[in-house]
């Protein structure tokens, strides 16, 4: 059986109208599916107005206590529920989660090397027969980038990350397609140059793009986890613009797609 995991991006969810267009589209995906979002600028707005600091070290987020209990109120409760609240207007029957809801992400604090993330997950396990049951029972989950560790803690985990493990975990029984939408048309080999897609990219012609700095920052991490999703089952990653998941789905015509 097909399966579609798709991950959406923060800056989409900042924007109210181009993330109502993708809920809309992505409700229209047959099959069974799962949402895997990310947090949006909504947290720190949110921190801000409660005298929090937010500290960005190479842009990833420091998540002190302080941090870690504003991003579990808005990225597991209001960013969370609302997707969950709109994709019930467009006829989908969703489930809004965290990693800790039945236990389905497990993570490990991530350790302490040049930088302290603070409680940041590194993803240990992900319960694949948990996720197929809520599937067989026709809903469609939704997932914050929050996971949990065995001390009872939340964590802070990185959606990109999330979205290739919980893709590969189902890979096991489902034949997956995992989706990667964002603001950009898929993966530019010029940055400047919202245009200049690059329709297919094998890991060889990744490495050339990445040593002449064309591929850099927030895209070097996402094509690491897409090419690790492809070595271990994941049947199809495409990487596309929020507007057209549909098509990425449903003809394979958007966007960049990753081959190995």
């Amino acid at each position: 059986m097909k399966l579609t995991v798709v991950k959406i991006g923060g800056n989409v969810i900042d924007n109210p109208t181009l993330c109502s267009q993708f809920l809309s589209d992505f409700a229209q995906i047959a099959g069974p599916k799962i949402l895997v979002h990310g947090g949006g600028k909504i947290a720190t707005q949110i921190a801000e107005k409660l005298g929090i600091e937010t500290v960005m070290v190479e842009g990833r987020r420091i998540t002190d206590q302080s941090m870690l209990n504003v991003v579990t109120m808005v990225y597991g409760g209001l960013v969370n529920k609302n997707l969950v609240a709109q994709l019930q207007k467009f006829g989908t029957n969703a489930i809004g989660l965290t990693g800790a809801d039945g236990g389905v992400i497990l993570s490990k604090k991530r350790p302490v090397k040049e930088i302290d993330y603070g409680f940041v997950g590194d993803i240990e396990r992900v319960d694949a027969g948990q996720i197929a049951g809520m599937i067989s029972q026709g809903l469609t989950p939704v997932f914050a980038p929050l996971t949990y560790d065995l001390d009872g803690n939340m964590l802070n985990t990185n959606a990109d990350t999330q979205a290739q493990a919980v893709a590969t975990a189902m890979a096991k029984e489902f034949e997956v397609n995992l989706v990667y939408c964002f603001e950009k048309k898929g993966v530019l080999s010029n940055p400047d140059d919202d245009d200049s897609v690059i329709p297919q990219l094998q890991p060889e012609a990744y490495s050339s793009y990445k040593a002449t700095g064309a591929i850099n920052k927030g895209m070097i991490p996402k094509l690491d986890n897409a090419f690790k999703a492809l070595d271990e089952g994941v049947k199809q990653v495409t990487i596309c613009h929020a507007k057209e998941v549909l098509a990425a789905v449903t003809d394979g015509n958007a966007g960049t797609k990753l081959t190995i």
